[in-house]
C-alpha cells in the first residue's frame, strides 16, 4: 500500500481564510484573495507574526471544503500520514492535534507527524501547498493550490486546486 503524505495547513486547513477572517476583525478592510496571488503569507498579512503566534490560530482555523470527506476515502486507499511543521510556533503542537481530532477523528496519533523541517519525512504520495516541502521529495509531487503559490509552475508537479481534483487523480 502506497504511503500518502498529507500537509495540514493550507491542505486540511483553510489557513488562509483564517488569516482573511483575523486582517478583516484587526483593521476592518477586506481583503480581495486575488490581491494576494504571488505573495507569501508575511507579505499578504500585515499581522501575519501576531496571527500565527496568537493562542488558538491553528485550533480555530475553518476545515478546508471537501477534505474530511476527502482524507476520509484516501484513508482507505493509502496508508495516509498527515505531515505538519509544528515547531516553529509554540503553540501550534497541541493545537494542530487538538485540530486533527475534532475535525478528523478516524486519523490515529500513529497517522500524523509533526516536524521541523519535512525533509525527513518520506513516502511514495506528497501533497502540499509550499513548493520548498516538495523540492526535495523524490515521490510522486502534488502541489495544492493556495495564493502564495498559484504563479508558480514547475513540471515536477502536480497541481491540484481543490480535494475534488485531487481525488480525481489519485
Amino acid at each position: 500500500m502506497e504511503q500518502l503524505l498529507v500537509d495540514m495547513d493550507g491542505v486540511l486547513a483553510d489557513v488562509y481564510a483564517q488569516f482573511l477572517h483575523l486582517e478583516f476583525m484587526e483593521t476592518g478592510i477586506k481583503q480581495d484573495i486575488e490581491s494576494l496571488y504571488g505573495k507569501t503569507e508575511p507579505e499578504a498579512f500585515a499581522h501575519y507574526e501576531q496571527n500565527v503566534l496568537s493562542k488558538n490560530f491553528f485550533r480555530t482555523a475553518p476545515v478546508m471544503p471537501g477534505s474530511m470527506d476527502g482524507l476520509k476515502y484516501l484513508n482507505s486507499k493509502y496508508k495516509v500520514r498527515v505531515v505538519s511543521a509544528a515547531m516553529e510556533f509554540p503553540d501550534s503542537l497541541i493545537e494542530k492535534h487538538d485540530w486533527l481530532q475534532e475535525f478528523f477523528p478516524f486519523i490515529s496519533w500513529k497517522q500524523i507527524v509533526f516536524c521541523g523541517d519535512k525533509a525527513a519525512v518520506r513516502g511514495d504520495v506528497m501533497i502540499d501547498d509550499h513548493p520548498k516541502n516538495l523540492n526535495f521529495f523524490p515521490g510522486r509531487k502534488i502541489l495544492f493550490t493556495q495564493p502564495h503559490n498559484i504563479l508558480l509552475s514547475n513540471n515536477a508537479w502536480e497541481r491540484v486546486d481543490n480535494w475534488k481534483q485531487l481525488l480525481k487523480i489519485l
